[in-house]
């Protein structure tokens, strides 16, 4: 049966359903948000390197999970079990605290290291920006896995 963007919350979509459905019509933006934090940070010089590692663990780590989390869900691999919605919600929930500390980190030391190179200075606010908008969409991804696995 193919999933269509009616498909009730009490399920898990599978197939292109997950490029169709809420909250899973979330992973696209997420993969390119969280890909843009990682490529201006690494880009930049890493100074002090322990916040800006923080931040690249952060942007790696949850660019590779969602993209598996997204081909499993792709796949059907969750059988529409409730765990997996389970699964779904706490995975979102902790990226979301993942990239807001990430956020807060990578904005202090922007504010705090003042570089002798403007076009550095100003990747750094985009990393900021674009990592403030990733935690933004893995927290709506989060409260609607938390209505999905609620009905389910």
């Amino acid at each position: 049966m193919a999933a269509t963007a009616a498909q009730p919350m009490s399920s898990l979509p599978s197939g292109l359903g997950v490029c169709t459905t809420a909250p899973d019509i979330f992973y696209l933006p997420e993969l390119v948000f969280g890909g843009l934090v990682w490529i201006l940070v690494a880009s930049t010089l890493i100074t002090p390197p322990n916040p800006l590692g923080w931040v690249m663990f952060v942007s790696v780590f949850c660019f590779v999970m969602t993209f598996l989390w997204m081909v499993i869900f792709a796949a059907g691999g969750h059988r529409n079990s409730s765990g997996w919605a389970a699964a779904d919600f706490a995975y979102h929930g902790l990226a979301a605290f993942f990239y807001l500390s990430a956020g807060v980190d990578l904005a202090y030391i922007t504010l705090l290291v003042k570089p002798h190179n403007s076009r550095i200075y100003h990747i750094d606010i985009a990393a900021v920006v674009f990592a403030f908008i990733a935690t933004l969409l893995y927290f709506i991804h989060t409260i609607l896995s938390s209505i999905r696995w609620k009905n389910f």
